[in-house]
């Protein structure tokens, strides 16, 4: 059995679905508006006309009391049907358009001795269309009597349907003219949204300034506008700054690329009389620095991926982990002024590690004589590790950029064995994920060598548990 494939209607566009949100919301509106008006006027009209008949009837049972009653009864205009009856049905008086024979409510209807509001047929009364009754005890105990006012609703009927029908003809041709000026203004609100849809299809994403036109009014759609102005500025930055990245990788891992095709094609050419080992060595050296290069790139990946997520965090021992960065190296020139007791930070152990690794090499590359690792006293709810060296320092002008990535000082540049410029790149990144912090200053400052002194912040804690 082949199931027959229903089509989705096409989807009404933005201004399309306000409009028929608006309209059936008037009509709604209009709906119950119409219904509570013709209730109201329709319990008004009925008010009055039961207000009249009562002062009518009231000013009939004062005569009956006072056994002054005229024959026939008086009656204001030719609206009114009045009678008066006796407890057993019959009619004692009646007003001039009155029938003096059948009383207007049927005996089972009539209630002596008890007020009474009751809609009956006019054909009853004399009366066209319904006719609403309204009974008054009258006479005295021994003579009770009741007296019966009888009005027409004929008029309230008519005046409630000339109402009625001026509501159908005029509702609808209110909600279509309405109709027809909120497309106009959901237009022209929703037009600076197309400008918006328009210029961001022209955007391509190429070099240069790209931005979207921002409206003059200062409501929802400006800041939006604003706000997406802003975010296209954000990302030009962070493009600028990939393709910025993208390209000084590219520079440093010519170089070692470069240097390694060099001895290749030297070691050729040459032939027999190749120095085979010497060129071994300096393909392995370009190999190792090639591979370190592209570690750091592949770190600096993760961490920019990263950004933003919660980092491992575990309690460190700083006495332990500076004891094993200071393994690695020589004594002297690294040098290890351990701790006086546990200390206990904030974050993970490998990434910690590695930002020592990269402050302690870059110390060396630039190290006179020594490198020292130390731990310094508890800075509020900070443990504080610094590195120092006896090198020529870093000027306080250029403290900042050298933790931009493949930034190196012409110092630098001509001293580096091996480095790209990315070691204090990442281990600013890394204590940021840790929650801490790093800053340079002079080890020894006014001297013709200041060195430098690298200062790490990491957040500490408590001995754990167990430790």
């Amino acid at each position: 059995m082949s199931r027959r494939v229903r089509r989705p209607l096409p989807r009404l566009g933005l201004r399309a679905r306000l409009l028929v949100v608006g309209v059936l919301g008037l009509v709604v509106g209009f709906g119950l508006g119409g219904a509570l008006l013709l209730g109201a006027l329709g319990w008004t009209l009925q008010r009055s006309v039961d207000e009249e008949a009562l002062r009518t009837a009231d000013a009939v049972a004062l005569l009956t009391a006072e056994d002054a009653l005229p024959d026939p009864l008086p009656v204001a205009g030719g609206q009114l049907r009045v009678q008066v009856v006796d407890a057993q049905g019959r009619i004692r008086a009646a007003s001039i358009d009155a029938d003096r024979l059948v009383p207007m409510l049927a005996p089972d209807r009539l209630r002596p001795g008890q007020p009474q509001r009751l809609v009956v047929d006019g054909r009853r009364v004399g009366m066209p269309g319904p006719v609403r009754v309204v009974t008054v005890p009258a006479g005295t105990p021994q003579e009770p009597r009741t007296v019966l006012v009888a009005k027409s609703l004929t008029d309230v009927r008519h005046s409630l349907q000339v109402v009625r029908n001026l509501l159908l003809v005029g509702f609808p041709l209110l909600v279509a003219g309405l109709a027809v000026v909120a497309w106009r203004v959901v237009g022209a609100t929703l037009r600076p949204v197309e400008q918006l849809r328009s210029g961001a299809a022209e955007i391509t994403g190429r070099a240069g300034a790209e931005r979207l036109p921002v409206p003059a009014g200062r409501d929802e759609i400006h800041r939006l506008a604003v706000t997406l102005n802003d975010m296209l500025d954000r990302l030009a930055a962070s493009r600028d700054r990939q393709r910025a990245f993208v390209a000084d990788a590219a520079h440093e891992l010519r170089s070692p690329l470069t240097n390694m095709r060099t001895e290749l094609e030297v070691a050729r050419r040459l032939g027999g009389d190749t120095d085979w080992p010497t060129v071994a060595d300096d393909l392995l050296a370009d190999t190792e620095r090639l591979g370190r290069l592209v570690d750091d790139l592949l770190l600096l990946a993760r961490l920019d991926e990263q950004a933003g997520r919660p980092a491992p965090v575990g309690p460190v021992e700083l006495g332990e982990l500076l004891r094993g960065v200071a393994a690695r190296y020589p004594s002297p020139p690294v040098r290890l002024t351990p701790p006086d007791g546990p200390r206990w930070v904030e974050g993970d152990a490998g990434e910690l590690r590695r930002v020592l690794v990269n402050l302690v090499d870059n110390a060396l590359r630039h190290a006179h004589a020594e490198v020292r690792l130390a731990v310094g006293g508890p800075d509020g709810a900070y443990h504080l590790v610094t590195v120092t060296d006896d090198g020529p320092g870093v000027p306080a002008a250029e403290r900042e950029r050298v933790f931009a990535r493949f930034t190196r000082l012409d110092d630098a540049r001509a001293r580096d064995a091996g480095g790209a410029g990315l070691g204090l790149a990442i281990a600013r990144e890394l204590v940021r994920r840790a929650g801490g912090t790093v800053e340079l200053a002079d080890a020894t400052p006014g001297a013709a060598a200041p060195g430098l002194r690298v200062t790490l912040r990491l957040p500490a804690l408590a001995e754990p548990d167990g430790q």
